[in-house]
């Protein structure tokens, strides 16, 4: 955790601007409205847009389940053919003008609304760190207003300094998101745990994954700094309209030990990955900007054979997500 002459905060590795004087807080407000409420004045109100992740860019893709899916779940995803699936890939912050190529965009997330045979949707919320860097909601919201009161002219050690002290994934975890020459080379990570249940009730804990065909490709911060600020958001259609772009989509199985509800910590590289298939990218919605202000992706709209986890932090993200789409469709 660094803070810098220039009024911002490396938190978790991301750039965040210090405000100084934030109103305080309301006692009666849930956390979720605490934790928009703090967004909104570090990164501004911008109508129709995310608290977070407010600049992006939708595509229109398709998943096919491999054979071993439907071995570990009985979800109906993995099962038969190909499925539609709208993708949205985008910058941290809510910044709606933020440089692709800035520290502060990582890190960049992926998510998913997989269309089901039975006319539901299934969603998926993914983004570019390997871990969180708190484990619960309250702690998010903590961290986030401690950036807020921890200006240059803050005592020592400032209200960022004392809250990293006690949470050492916040200084760390950004470092894992690095800034990639296209949206189509970087893996995206489900910090959060989930449950598979397949037909004979077994319950397997695990973490999505979507990893990519062609392999990550990241830029240095000094190639990410020359970049057109909308490089990314530019890119991704041309290079789909060209060929599609594909992601492995792969299942970290955990095992016992393992904690399923604290995602700042990563389980062991040496787990056993499950390949459920193949996420293809084939084509940028006509007008993205219209399209993303309909789109709210919710991480526990499942379907029957994927479950929640005792992860905290699964309803501590609906719940702020909620209350972020509320206001951006006001």
């Amino acid at each position: 955790m660094l803070v810098s002459r220039c009024g911002h905060a490396l938190v978790a590795g991301v750039m965040l601007p210090l405000v100084m004087g934030l109103p305080a807080v309301a006692q009666d407000a849930s956390t979720a409205e605490q934790t928009i409420d703090v967004m909104n004045t570090l990164f501004g109100k911008h109508p129709g847009k995310r608290a977070n992740h407010a600049k992006g860019v939708v595509a229109e893709g398709s998943f096919t389940p491999s054979a071993d899916a439907a071995t570990i779940s009985k979800a109906s995803l993995f099962k038969g053919t190909a499925v539609p699936v709208t993708i949205r890939f985008s910058d941290a912050t809510g910044v709606p003008t933020i440089a692709d190529g800035a520290a502060n965009a990582n890190p960049h997330g992926m998510a998913l609304k997989f269309k089901l045979g039975d006319g539901s949707d299934m969603d998926v919320v993914a983004n570019s760190l390997a871990y969180f860097p708190v484990a619960t909601g309250e702690e998010f919201r903590d961290l986030l207003m401690a950036v807020s009161e921890s200006g240059p002219d803050a005592k020592k050690p400032t209200a960022l300094e004392r809250f990293v002290a006690t949470h050492p994934a916040a200084a760390t975890a950004g470092k894992t998101a690095k800034t990639p020459s296209s949206f189509a080379r970087q893996t995206y990570n489900g910090v959060n745990a989930f449950i598979f249940v397949d037909k004979h009730g077994t319950r397997q804990p695990f973490r999505f994954r979507f990893v990519p065909a062609q392999g990550e490709e990241i830029l240095s911060a000094e190639e990410a700094a020359k970049r057109d600020p909308n490089y990314l958001m530019a890119e991704i259609g041309p290079r789909i309209a060209k060929e599609p772009a594909k992601f492995r989509v792969l299942a970290q199985l955990a095992e016992a030990g393992d904690p399923t509800n604290d995602a700042t910590k990563p389980w062991p590289e040496s787990r056993k990955m499950v390949d459920l298939g193949t996420l293809t990218v084939t084509k940028a919605v006509p007008d993205s900007a219209e399209a993303e202000k309909a789109l709210l992706f919710m991480p526990n709209a499942l379907t029957e054979g994927i479950e929640v986890s005792d992860d905290p932090l699964i309803d501590a993200r609906v719940q702020a997500y909620a209350v972020s789409f509320s206001r951006r469709s006001q």
